[in-house]
């Protein structure tokens, strides 16, 4: 006697895209909680083999700095890192003295230049910049290197040598980030600073003096010291996101640039997401600034 055949198999059979459709519809939240726990597992892994990078790959870290500071061929004669993180922050600061200056002179109040520059640099712009400049510059290098490195079996040959390759490889490139953002980060607010006093002073005819009132009594010590927090938390969210993405590519050549391209667009969301969340902790409640002094 034949069986009939079941309610899933007619559909299957009938309507074989909707049915596929349904059934990635239906599995998509145990893929999400599957690839969140992936993703938990390596960022634990990665950030728990800091110590043994430090204790055994001290030259790797060493090597690394020197690559994420100044680069490596083309990227060296141009100065690198540094060099593509103080233009842009440069170009920041002056959009910020060019847009603050000519909306603030449509009610009269255009002397407050200074303020804003202080408030917004610090705040929101130089964070957002820098960390969009390391993570199309640094980030996206990293996870091509890997990338390549794992469709060519360079990471499992790591492995058979006996290498950690998450801690020779991510671990190393994490606290090479966390050390170099500090002084990039110092020269990106510094050139932001500059360009949007230049801008003021030299092209729109604000006197010095008025400019570095505003900007001194406004910019304040703790704002500069969040900020800095927040570069750190942006430089080991994309260092490990970039990484996370080279380090599991497949696919061949079209893979890794696949790999790329999704570890960009996390990257630039994690970081605005950084700054939102920041400014909501650190002044959602209190601006902590007072137009009246």
């Amino acid at each position: 006697m034949a069986t009939k055949p079941g309610t899933g198999t007619v559909l299957r059979q009938r309507f074989p895209r909707g049915y596929a459709r349904g059934e990635r519809l239906v599995g998509a939240p145990a893929r999400g909680l599957d690839s969140v726990g992936h993703v938990a597992w390596f960022v634990v892994t990665a950030i728990g083999s800091i110590g043994h990078a430090l204790r055994f790959y001290r030259k790797e870290v060493l090597r690394l700095i020197a690559e994420i500071g100044m680069g490596t061929g083309a990227m060296a004669v141009i100065g690198g890192t540094v060099a593509i993180v103080g233009f842009v922050t440069l170009s920041g600061g002056s959009l910020i003295a060019i847009q603050g200056f000519s909306s603030l002179g449509n009610i009269g109040v255009e002397a407050f230049t200074g303020f804003f520059a202080a408030l917004v640099n610090v705040r929101i712009a130089a964070p957002v910049v820098a960390g969009q400049a390391l993570a199309a510059t640094v980030g996206a290098g990293a996870t091509a290197e890997l990338g390549a490195m794992r469709i060519s079996e360079e990471i499992d040959a790591l492995e058979v040598m006996g290498i950690k390759s998450i801690s020779y490889l991510v671990s190393t490139r994490i606290m090479a980030g966390f050390i170099v953002i500090i002084p990039l980060y110092a020269m990106a607010i510094i050139m932001s600073f500059l360009s949007a006093q230049v801008t003021t002073t030299l092209f729109y005819g604000q006197s010095t003096g008025t400019y570095e009132h505003y900007f001194r009594t406004f910019l304040r010590p703790d704002d500069v010291a969040w900020s800095f927090v927040q570069a750190i938390i942006i430089s080991v969210i994309v260092m490990l996101n970039h990484c996370y993405y080279g380090y599991f590519a497949s696919g061949g050549p079209v893979g890794v640039g696949e790999a790329v391209g999704r570890s960009m667009r996390a990257s630039l969301i994690a970081i605005v997401l950084v700054v939102l969340f920041a400014s909501l902790a650190l002044y959602g409640t209190d601006p902590n600034f007072n137009l009246t002094v």
